[in-house]
């Protein structure tokens, strides 16, 4: 009988713990969809406020074992909703280790599209929407793809200048100036949002569009960083429901958060990259379409295959 009372107490001590943790749980669950709504309600309208309405059904598959794939689709729309995509990026994201990975597609890759033959990467979207897209990929490459997020020119800016308000730190090599509508001079530079832009879709140097993958990819790293640094950490949910309009994504908002709650509390923010196509893998070529990236189809697609599930990932 005396040595069941310190069990007992125990017990109702384990239980105590037990309960304060799912209390807290859930006023921290209650507190981010608060704020997701409080910035929602205090968005403006911007291109995307009606989510899915634009591109219809997107049949992605459901994730698996907690690994998840977003398609990133930056829009070369001003407005038009046929726009071909200006960036393409596969984000992973492993809800097991909190690592994100990014994988871009460029958009001169010489692909088949479904039921429009062999094509440039960029114009799926512009035949089909994100579904087309994914479809592409899954055809190219076996790459499931479980959800998407699309942001036109006016969205980045604005996404940029809400989780960065100070700007975001770059180093530029060269005068960056044709085809962007601005001067950006060499050296480091702090830039907002519409410079921001300007220094991504810079082409016109001797490593055409290979450079802007790479400035896209450093620009995506370092935005991600400023989202969950400690001076975003509590107005996270409410920047991205701010940043809403400016997104169509079918990635529900419990699922958001739950990512960027992953992100901040990982041990490691380092986000590892890769660029389809990879090196020593393609041929510059002149075909129907105009220039393309032939590629070796075959090498390209276990490259990804294994970045996307790597070891590290298990």
């Amino acid at each position: 009988m005396v040595k069941e009372q310190p069990i007992r107490k125990k017990r109702k001590r384990i239980k105590r713990i037990v309960t304060i943790l799912l209390m807290v749980c859930v006023a921290i669950t209650g507190y981010c969809i608060y704020q997701y709504k409080s910035g929602l309600s205090e968005a403006r309208n911007g291109l995307y406020k009606n989510d899915g309405k634009l591109f219809g059904d997107f049949q992605g598959a459901e994730p698996q074992f907690g690994e998840i794939n977003i398609l990133l689709i930056g829009s070369d729309s001003r407005g038009e909703q046929q726009a071909r995509s200006d960036t393409l990026m596969i984000a992973h994201y492993n809800q097991n280790t909190h690592k994100m990975k990014i994988a871009s597609i460029m958009r001169d890759t010489y692909v088949e599209i479904p039921d429009h033959g062999m094509q440039k990467m960029n114009a799926a979207f512009a035949f089909g929407g994100p579904e087309l897209v994914r479809k592409t990929i899954k055809y190219n490459f076996d790459i499931d793809i479980n959800y998407y997020a699309i942001v036109d020119f006016e969205g980045f800016t604005k996404i940029v200048d809400l989780i960065a308000p100070d700007g975001i730190e770059v180093d530029i090599p060269y005068e960056m100036s044709y085809g962007i509508g601005m001067t950006l001079h060499p050296g480091t530079q702090v830039l907002r949002g519409d410079e921001l832009l300007g220094y991504v879709r810079f082409r016109h140097d001797r490593l055409s569009d290979f450079g802007r993958v790479q400035r896209q990819q450093e620009v995506v790293s370092k935005i991600k960083d400023q989202a969950i640094s400690i001076h975003n950490i509590v107005n996270l949910p409410k920047i991205l429901g701010m940043a809403d309009p400016y997104i169509d994504t079918n990635v529900d908002a419990p699922t958001l958060i739950s990512i960027g709650k992953g992100l901040i509390t990982g041990k490691s923010k380092s986000m590892e990259t890769i660029r389809i196509p990879v090196k020593d893998s393609y041929e510059d070529e002149t075909v129907d379409v105009g220039a393309v990236l032939k590629i070796d189809l075959d090498k390209n697609k276990q490259a990804l295959q294994q970045f996307l599930v790597s070891y590290e990932d298990d």
